[in-house]
């Protein structure tokens, strides 16, 4: 991942008893987006027995798309924060690249009443419109509060962080996330024990790689909350082929299900085409070398675009499919435009996912490994989630004669309408 939870009404109408877990779930949202604002309203639908059950499971299907969103304001995994371990004899140094205005904000976050939750606020918008001399400030002097959400290990030894170095760059656009440097020190016990790295459970996901070594160095992906690997003095902690692929496969897998709910709608958008196995097949197979072959291309680094561009343009090939299936699905084929459209889609997807790659870092000596690993994962989620929708819609209601207009329709217009909201945000916030 990982976008904001908006959680002030326009009245401020929210309570203190409430306030901490909801500014807690706010500020690990704020990678995103600014911290506060007006949460958008989404409405249950009452569904009524009276309804025939063809419109009641259609209603249900569109509703579940759509609390899908409500549980998680961000529709795509947030970028995980990159920190880079140096282990020496003595002395561990951590250097971590991250946006230090959250961390800040959770390190502040006592919200006993509204005045303290708005004081807050302001101090987080006013962080990131600051320059970097006033964000260097901040840090230092919430560096005590900030320092015990670290949780390092050397063996069984809690160890001391210093707050060393802090490079902040000049904000150009507030609405955009950015991404500071810092570095951290640690004396080591002389027990030659080795360190392990975490933080809190809201400052985010993260990846962690040994610096040093052949290339083949422990490189990992983790939530917050998790703890890394026991990372040795002697020589940075290596792993085989064998351990990188399969970790890359998890984390490939994991950016579909749970974390990729605009992949996951996409390919939704393709299983409602049609109940024929030939024309899923057909646009799942385009779909799955395009991104294939754009993943590897964006992460070799010969092709990029700017997330500013893929982002919103995969939020229209959303609604695209969704609307197309609405109007020209239940076909037997898949035309030479559908097939077209899918595979140049899947192009963006594939940069999609290579912006995940790219902020966390394959290993140097094994980045072939880990780049087939990630991909072979992303199909998985992808097989697993066209799985789910055979086995619970098209099995059991295929065969009726309301499946399209009962199930078909309303999921997809569930699903088009979640890539339009997607693709306002994605172009104006």
């Amino acid at each position: 991942m990982n976008t904001i939870q908006r959680v002030v009404d326009d009245n401020n109408a929210f309570q203190s008893l409430a306030l901490r877990s909801i500014l807690q779930d706010a500020v690990r949202g704020a990678k995103d987006r600014e911290l506060f604002g007006k949460r958008r309203k989404y409405m249950k639908i009452e569904a009524t027995f009276g309804q025939s059950f063809r419109s009641l499971r259609g209603l249900m299907a569109a509703c579940a798309l759509s609390l899908g969103l409500a549980a998680s304001a961000n529709s795509h995994a947030l970028d995980p924060a990159v920190v880079t371990a140096t282990v020496q004899s003595d002395q561990v140094e951590f250097t971590i690249r991250d946006a230090i205005e959250p961390l800040i904000a959770i390190a502040r976050i006592k919200p006993e009443s509204e005045a303290d939750a708005a004081s807050v606020n302001a101090m987080y918008a006013d962080l990131r419109k600051g320059g970097p001399l006033d964000v260097d400030a901040a840090l230092r002097a919430n560096w005590p509060a900030i320092s015990g959400y670290f949780t390092v290990f050397a063996g069984d030894t809690p160890l001391a962080l210093k707050l060393t170095e802090i490079s902040v760059p000049v904000v150009t656009d507030p609405r955009q996330l950015r991404f500071s440097t810092f570095k951290l020190t640690a004396a080591l016990p002389t027990d030659g024990s080795p360190v392990r790295f975490g933080w809190r459970s809201d400052f985010g996901p993260f990846s962690i790689h040994q610096a040093g070594g052949d290339g083949d160095g422990y490189t990992e992906i983790l939530q917050g909350g998790q703890i890394s690997q026991p990372m040795p003095r002697t020589a940075p902690l290596s792993e085989s082929a064998t351990t990188v692929f399969a970790r890359f496969v998890t984390s490939g897998f994991e950016h579909i299900v749970p974390k990729g709910l605009d992949h996951i709608l996409f390919v939704l958008g393709l299983f409602f085409f049609s109940l024929r196995l030939k024309p899923i097949l057909v646009q799942v197979t385009g779909f799955t070398l395009a991104h294939s072959v754009s993943l590897a291309l964006a992460s070799l680094k010969i092709v990029t675009l700017p997330a500013s561009i893929v982002e919103p343009l995969i939020a229209v090939s959303i609604v695209y499919v969704a609307v197309e299936n609405i109007f020209w699905g239940r076909k037997d084929t898949v035309s030479y435009l559908r097939g077209a459209v899918v595979f140049c889609f899947g192009l963006l997807h594939g940069l999609g996912f290579a912006t995940v790659l790219q902020d966390v870092g394959l290993p140097a000596g094994q980045f072939v490994v880990g780049l087939i690993g990630f991909n072979v994962g992303v199909e998985f989620g992808q097989l697993f989630v066209i799985l789910i929708a055979f086995s619970m819609l098209a099995l059991p209601f295929g065969p009726k004669s309301w499946y399209r207009s009962g199930i078909v329709i309303p999921a997809s217009a569930g699903i088009a309408v979640m890539g339009l909201l997607w693709t306002v945000e994605r172009l104006i916030i």
